[in-house]
């Protein structure tokens, strides 16, 4: 395997070509989590990995409760399958709370608050209705719980890294909660060992070819316990040396799409997000045009497996139209196939029309 073969074949592992089943659930589960802080992006990044899955079928899935949102990996918003969510929030939420110790001080979020927090929250849902965010501040406020400066923000995570709650369906435009417990059956329990060798089997054989840093960035693992995980994982990755690099994957050793299609991928795609070290997808010389800073990463264009533009939308009634600005000019075969791409987002939102527009 060459440096180069690499982004054809996470074109292939990571479902986007060719797609995958129709199931939202078991896209999800495959890929183990699929970054969600951006909702509808997240829809999206679920649906271009399908097969005819619009997106109210997601959003169907998420009302159904086999899809869940909330923060397993690295504090971030994320969906993972509803089987999925409790053994890893066990296993990665500890370090993520952890490392909140210091804000939560300044902020004057102690045990004893918290508890509080978890006995009003944990009242307001029981009814088993889910309810936004502001009518959970409203209820913390009427205990005396003040959610201002960022305090609402860290309650609520805070909770969900504890496994009291999680996302319900969308109240109209608006994200609710829910009773982790209520909405979703109780799973087993998992060992600390297992849980690392199966979170580093699902993130190499869809992510993979891919470096151990990599695998620590995403899951929010230190090192030693990435490497742990490698070691639990066993002969279900394999591994090779790529220009002095050693890259990990899947057991199989799989087939790099030869597609020639363009993918319209949303933004914090796990294409994109998913690597401390993009440059095998992306050039280094236009990382800043998909990454400004601040931890935001743009929606993109790619075709080959390349990385080769950025896009952005604009709805109007019925009709969505896609504007891309492509790193440099592109061949006329390109911009058919991004067009093609455009419409297939125009039927994922179940819209009528869809246009076009390349710069440059």
């Amino acid at each position: 395997m060459k440096l180069s073969d690499i982004p054809r074949l996470r074109v292939a592992n990571q479902l986007i070509a060719p797609p995958s089943t129709a199931d939202p659930a078991s896209i999800v589960r495959r890929l183990g989590a699929v970054q969600a802080q951006d909702f509808l992006g997240a829809l999206w990044a679920l649906g271009l990995r399908g097969r005819g899955a619009g997106e109210a079928d997601i959003e169907a899935a998420i009302g159904r409760g086999s899809i869940v949102r909330s923060w397993p990996l690295r504090g971030t918003l994320h969906f993972v399958a509803a089987e999925d969510l409790r053994w890893m929030l066990a296993l990665l939420a500890p370090r993520m709370i952890e490392r909140s110790a210091g804000r939560h001080e300044q902020l004057g979020l102690d045990a004893a608050v918290f508890a509080r927090c978890r006995r009003v929250v944990g009242r307001v849902l029981r009814d088993g209705q889910p309810r936004t965010r502001l009518a959970i501040y409203e209820a913390l406020a009427a205990a005396g719980i003040v959610t201002d400066e960022s305090r609402g923000l860290h309650i609520i995570g805070t909770l969900g890294h504890a496994g009291l709650i999680c996302f319900g369906p969308r109240a109209g435009r608006q994200p609710t909660f829910v009773l982790l417990d209520a909405w979703i059956p109780s799973t087993p329990t998992r060992a600390r060992d297992e849980g690392l060798g199966d979170l580093a089997v699902r993130y190499f054989t869809t992510r993979g070819p891919a470096a151990v840093p990599d695998f620590a960035w995403w899951s929010g693992l230190p090192l030693r316990d990435a490497r742990t995980a490698l070691e639990v994982a066993g002969d279900r990755l394999r591994s090779e040396a790529i220009d002095g690099q050693r890259f990990w994957r899947g057991a199989e050793p799989g087939r790099p799409s030869r597609s020639s299609a363009a993918h319209l991928l949303p933004a914090f795609d796990e294409y994109t997000v998913a690597y401390r070290d993009r440059t095998a997808v992306l050039d280094p010389a236009h990382a800043r045009a998909v990454n400004e800073g601040g931890g935001m990463l743009k929606p993109v264009v790619v075709v080959g497996g390349r990385v080769v533009g950025t896009w952005t939308r604009t709805l109007a009634g019925r009709a969505v139209t896609v504007t891309v600005r492509p790193f440099e000019r592109l061949t006329r075969e390109t911009v058919a196939a991004i067009e093609a791409a455009a419409i297939r987002y125009r039927r994922f939102l179940s819209l009528d029309r869809s246009q076009c527009d390349v710069l440059g």
